[in-house]
């Protein structure tokens, strides 16, 4: 056994990194300081340390990102970034400086009790900051809609009877149209339409870009074929993998399932079971794309229109799980509806199973570009 390892529990901020360290043993944790948030600090602190061969760090992921884990790492020091939800809690303690959270780190490092998030590359995080970008633009775009027209609301002011659908090109045509008698009012709702379509531009030179950028990435193939699954078109598909990053780290489907939060929570002793809602743990963006592609499985299945175009050039292979997972999830959300199960229910348990048809395509086409 080596008893010469340094277990180092860092406390990170945006200015200072806090710094313990705990020995092989059982001693107790000691506090080394805090140091700038800098990389010549952090190389500094290094040498003080000791051999990088004989130290375990770790820190909690947080809104400074993986710069210090890709540092450390490329230095040769084993890093561990943990996921702050997993780090057990003292009952009763209500005290919390950055000095007591380094030392608990380290400490809880060095008895293995933390659990590390994955760490994507720095190509998959670009990716991923680009698909947020998305959700952040199309989220802003509702908001904008959603003033515009609770702001005609306000005044009485409604469609002709002609037009039966809202942001329809009639309805846009109508919305350009409109003339309001205050100044005051017209200022205001030439604002709002403008944020809407400025909100609308912004969201495709998004799309624009993350087209070009999925398409130039190494996990093209793995984008093109997820999108053989019905209800996974272009933007979920590169958004699960950005979300996901490298689908072999999961050695079965449960896996993914469990990383995602779309296995039940569940509370059991002795011969009682007990079974609730999910546990909607990990992460949660990728949870929601695939809660939505679960929707469309409700239709029986087909393949025609755009999921036959985006299947024409896949593998085989792969069109066979395409197909059974429409038979086979069709067939499940009837049921559970038929059972009296509400459709929000039923639409997660089919999450839950699409997850394990996006994990054999991905599968799938991993093995075939390791051959």
């Amino acid at each position: 056994m080596n008893y010469t390892t340094k277990y180092v529990g860092l406390d990170v901020s945006k200015e200072t990194i806090a710094v313990a360290v705990a020995e092989s043993g059982r001693d107790a944790a000691r506090y080394v300081g805090a140091i700038k948030h800098e990389a010549g600090a952090i190389r500094k602190l290094l040498k003080q340390l000791g051999k990088k061969g004989d130290l375990e760090i770790c820190y909690e992921a947080g809104p400074t990102g993986y710069g210090l884990h890709r540092l450390l790492t490329s230095l040769g020091v084993r890093c561990m970034v943990v996921a702050p939800s997993l780090i057990p809690v003292r009952r009763g303690d209500q005290v919390k400086t950055d000095r007591r959270d380094a030392l608990r780190l380290s400490e809880l490092l060095r008895a293995g009790e933390l659990s590390g998030v994955y760490v994507p590359s720095a190509e998959d995080e670009a990716l991923r900051d680009l698909v947020r970008a998305r959700e952040d633009a199309r989220e802003d775009l509702h908001r904008a809609k959603q003033r515009l027209l609770k702001f005609l609301l306000r005044y009485s002011i409604t469609p002709p009877a002609g037009i039966k659908r809202r942001w329809t090109k009639r309805y846009r045509l109508w919305l350009e149209g409109l003339k309001l008698e205050q100044e005051a009012q017209a200022i205001t709702f030439r604002e709002y339409l403008h944020a809407v379509k400025e909100g609308e531009e912004r969201l495709k030179r998004i799309e624009t870009g993350l087209l070009e950028q999925a398409a130039q990435g190494a996990n093209g193939a793995l984008v093109k074929a997820l999108q053989g699954l019905r209800g996974v078109a272009f933007v979920t598909a590169v958004s699960l993998v950005a979300e996901i990053g490298s689908f072999r780290r999961f050695r079965s489907p449960m896996q993914l399932m469990a990383y995602l939060g779309l296995v039940p929570r569940e509370y059991s002793s002795g011969q009682s079971v007990r079974r609730g809602k999910l546990t909607k743990t990990g992460n949660r963006h990728a949870r929601r794309l695939l809660v939505e592609a679960a929707w469309s499985y409700r239709h029986k299945p087909a393949v025609r229109g755009e999921i036959a175009k985006r299947q024409e050039e896949l593998n085989p292979q792969i069109q066979l799980i395409s197909w059974k997972a429409q038979e086979r999830l069709h067939t499940k959300y009837r049921k559970l509806v038929q059972r009296g199960k509400a459709k929000n229910l039923a639409v997660a348990a089919v999450a839950r199973e699409l997850c394990g048809f996006v994990w054999a395509v991905a599968c799938e086409v991993e093995s075939a570009a390791a051959h």
